[in-house]
């Protein structure tokens, strides 16, 4: 009962000291002057690399869709007839043109259309979200952009704004508020980056980029969602 008091004492210490600010920068890269203080419930939990791995494993398993399959030598069409006579021709005898040891036959313990989902708690995977946020700002990975929307799809844009976030060539998620068909439409041409709606953002999505983009109001979503504000 005391390490639990003492882990429960420690989490809220880490809270209540964990006072990071980022700047809120143009998409060119040059600050805006605001600074932005991150929620510790969200930024500043202890990492809990179980959690992480439950959520992870999850989620990997539910996009499995395990439909291949085989057919075996009972669903091989044809196959009713003794392709020839038992004796006389000097070669192996066969009952069947659907053996597993014919060419165009059944196949042996071929893979069968297989279940791979896995149940995970609500309350674990808000908290796995929580704490690949907290990774990722206490390992200096996260920036933060103004908001911005593109009137039409434009591929250079957001490539300029990766050179400028120094997130050229890196795996890198991008966090905006709302749904934004072209901002979308301008980054997948764009190798390694991934857009997604801050809501609806994994513990998967967050852990695998090396650089986290989010934007202002993206923060706010994270909030309202993950830490119970409004």
């Amino acid at each position: 009962m005391a390490e639990k008091k003492d882990t429960a004492t420690s989490q809220s210490d880490l809270q209540q000291d964990f006072s990071l600010k980022l700047p809120v920068n143009r998409m060119d890269g040059t600050p805006t002057g605001e600074e932005v203080s991150l929620d510790p419930r969200l930024f500043g939990l202890q990492r809990n690399d179980h959690v992480l791995y439950l959520a992870v494993k999850a989620e990997l398993k539910n996009r499995r869709q395990g439909t291949r399959s085989t057919l075996t030598r009972s669903m091989v069409r044809g196959g009713g007839r003794k392709p020839f006579r038992q004796k006389g021709r000097g070669g192996a005898r066969a009952g069947t043109t659907s053996s597993p040891i014919w060419r165009g036959g059944g196949v042996t313990f071929g893979p069968e259309p297989q279940y791979f989902r896995m149940k995970l708690s609500a309350k674990v995977r808000k908290l796995a979200r929580k704490i690949a946020l907290s990774v990722k700002a206490q390992s200096d990975s996260i920036r933060l952009v103004e908001d911005f929307d593109l009137k039409e799809p434009k591929t250079a844009t957001i490539a300029s704004m990766m050179k400028s976030f120094d997130a050229s060539g890196k795996s890198a998620l991008l966090l905006v508020d709302g749904c934004k068909p072209t901002v979308v439409k301008s980054c997948r041409n764009i190798p390694r980056l991934e857009v997604r709606e801050a809501v609806n953002a994994s513990a998967y999505d967050i852990l695998r980029a090396r650089r986290l983009i989010i934007s202002r109001s993206a923060i706010d979503s994270l909030v309202g969602g993950l830490a119970g504000e409004k």
